[in-house]
């Protein structure tokens, strides 16, 4: 009798999600190559958006990451996706990257999680700061991804530019998996902590982060403004040392034409469930809604009323 009403009951919780979503309008969300943060934020978003905006389902997509995301939602190839602060700034102004695409017309839904550049190497390695990369095999995440300008500008404030490596286009979890076993020098990845890919790297393989010169870090601070300092705790990778590293926050953006009771419903589903959004997805925790006013693009109509209503 137990085993029948559990049928039962299992039966009407399917039919339920099935009426529910029988005439929903499915969304996409653009994230990044697995194996960093983006693309686990991005199956919790769309866990949030399916439970909660009436209407309306989401799926996660893989991309390119931060860089390529804006032009998506640009072409309305996804709905919204994740980017950070500093590029949705560019691609609104058709600078740097985003030149060739031209000015684009992003509005942000809220902020997420500070994303960090990690620069590690192996613990025995002769590498220990950046000047040591000179002619090093770096994996520096996909093609169009968020590290290498980030790379670029670190580098940059070492007076290194991206010729002075020998950079290798990988995914993130396989430019860690590439450096545990010895086939590239480096791997850095602009991704939220703990990232995926250094974990699974570093069960086998001690790691270490790539310090910056001395000064490095307040000279950067000064020149680009939207970055921030953050300290990775070495309990965070089982390092002997914290990680000193830049991070810089990242944001939802949609397009601004993007209908505003759509995204009403999806700012609603994420933003008026934080408490269920820190418990399935550990990135969530790092999340300061507060942020969500303080992004340098405007927000949504959609996302602005609902942060009207908090």
């Amino acid at each position: 009798m137990n085993i029948f009403k559990t049928i039962i009951s299992s039966f009407l919780i399917i039919f339920y999600l099935m009426i529910n979503h029988v005439n929903a309008e499915e969304l996409r969300i653009g994230t990044a190559s697995q194996g960093g943060a983006f693309y686990p934020v991005g199956q919790a978003i769309s866990t949030l958006v399916n439970k909660h905006a009436k209407g309306l389902t989401m799926v996660p997509v893989v991309t390119g990451g931060s860089v390529q995301n804006p032009k998506l939602v640009n072409k309305k190839e996804v709905d919204i996706a994740i980017t950070n602060n500093n590029l949705a700034v560019l691609a609104n102004k058709g600078a740097a990257m985003y030149k060739k695409s031209g000015k684009m017309n992003l509005r942000a839904i809220g902020a997420l999680h500070f994303s960090v550049l990690h620069m590690m190497t192996l613990e025995n390695s002769s590498i220990n700061t950046i000047n040591d990369l000179k002619g090093k095999r770096i994996a520096i995440g996909p093609a169009g991804g968020g590290t290498i300008p980030f790379t670029k500008q670190i580098l940059g404030l070492h007076g290194l530019t991206i010729k002075d490596i020998k950079p290798v286009f990988l995914s993130y979890a396989d430019g860690f998996s590439q450096l545990a076993d010895g086939n590239v020098d480096a791997a850095f990845a602009l991704s939220g902590y703990p990232a995926g890919a250094v974990v699974q790297a570093q069960v086998n393989k001690k790691l270490k982060f790539i310090k910056l010169a001395s000064g490095k870090m307040e000279q950067g601070l000064n020149k680009y403004k939207n970055y921030n300092k953050v300290v990775i705790p070495k309990s965070a990778y089982k390092t002997d040392e914290d990680g000193i590293v830049f991070g810089v926050n990242n944001m939802l953006v949609t397009n601004w034409e993007m209908d505003a009771v759509k995204i009403y419903k999806i700012t609603k589903a994420i933003y008026g469930n934080m408490e269920e959004f820190r418990k399935i997805n550990a990135y969530a925790k790092q999340i300061n809604v507060q942020n969500s006013l303080k992004l340098r693009i405007p927000l949504h109509a959609g996302a602005a009323k609902f942060f009207s209503e908090k």
